[in-house]
């Protein structure tokens, strides 16, 4: 078992796994990581199972103090991350001897960060999930956001933490999160409630993301939506990425702790391929919103789950062995030279 004590839990840092499913219907979010694809590839390469938990870091990463060694990716936004004074790279393994410290700063482009380490964050599971729920103080480690002070377990890697294979993102694959992002969309469930006029302005206009974010949902700034006849509809589910339009008429980005159902009529909805893009929106960013088929978005969620396979298979660069000398242990690193 390891353990991680944590010096400055940084602005808003929590357990998250892929979420809680299956209760829905009784009004329980499913929560989990807000940019899926940063959280998998995290769990990918430290050799994770799926569904293993990581640590969610917001805007403002914090310090962390490694008692026991580890294996660790850290995903997402760029933060910064330095490792007993030394910047590490983002998007591969990196090894992290006994009593180290880890911080990070201020994310640059981007708004969360993932840290997964090798044998998954050790919470209690609630409702078959890890995950926080911060509104519902559920899950992850004691339903609330880290504090100076906590320390947290992860799982034993036993006879595995002997060798591991160190792997790296293509670059290619690394997301750009950029301050501007195109989200594409599909119309509805209730588009029919909205003036022709302002469907036009939805897909022509940027809006601005206000200071209003947190893990349920992104409120925008720009021009407002005008309903044909008000707003409200008769209740019904919102889905991850739902966009609400409110009387006021300006739209809301519903993400992963959004309520199971609504009562304002639903513009569109963001492709599953864009959540994690719309997940890294952080305030005075813009967004446009570009209409797809339903087909076209199929297309494009197959490329990204292809995209995550090929991070199972790729290349090993260098192979890492733990040895002891003298009742003292060492990580050595093994890389081919051709």
């Amino acid at each position: 078992m390891g353990i991680i004590k944590v010096n400055n839990p940084g602005l808003l840092t929590t357990v998250q796994d892929m979420g809680r499913y299956g209760y829905q219907k009784f009004g329980m979010p499913t929560a989990g990581a807000a940019d899926p694809f940063a959280y998998r590839v995290a769990n990918l390469l430290v050799g994770n199972t799926g569904n293993s938990s990581v640590l969610e870091m917001t805007y403002i990463g914090p310090e962390l103090h490694f008692i026991t060694e580890a294996v660790i990716a850290i995903t997402g936004a760029n933060m910064n991350p330095v490792l007993d004074g030394v910047p590490i790279p983002m998007w591969e393994t990196v090894t992290v001897p006994q009593n180290s410290i880890l911080k990070f700063e201020r994310a640059l482009q981007g708004f969360r960060s993932y840290l997964a380490v090798r044998g998954g964050i050790d919470v209690p599971l609630v409702m078959g999930s890890r995950s926080t729920y911060l509104r519902g103080k559920i899950g992850g480690y004691k339903g609330r956001k880290l504090q100076k002070g906590d320390e947290i377990k992860f799982l034993d890697m036993g006879d595995k933490f002997k060798s591991f294979i160190k792997k790296r993102l293509p670059k290619a694959l690394i997301p750009d999160y950029k301050p501007f992002r195109e989200l594409r969309v599909i119309l509805g469930p209730q588009d029919d409630y909205f003036l022709e006029e302002s469907i036009n302005t939805f897909f022509s206009a940027a809006y601005t993301l206000t200071g209003e974010i947190d893990r349920m949902g992104c409120r925008l700034e720009g021009p407002p939506l005008k309903h044909k006849k008000g707003a409200d509809i008769i209740s019904d589910g919102i889905p991850l990425g739902g966009i609400q339009v409110p009387g006021h008429g300006k739209p809301i980005i519903m993400l992963c702790d959004r309520q199971t159902t609504g009562g304002y009529a639903k513009i569109a909805t963001v492709i599953s391929a864009d959540i994690p893009f719309a997940a890294q929106l952080k305030p005075g960013d813009e967004v446009k919103f570009k209409e797809v088929s339903l087909q076209e978005a199929y297309r494009i969620i197959e490329e990204q789950e292809e995209a995550i396979k090929s991070i199972e298979t790729v290349r090993a660069e260098s192979r890492y062995f733990k040895v002891r000398v003298n009742n003292r242990d060492y990580f050595v690193e093994f890389e081919e030279l051709k």
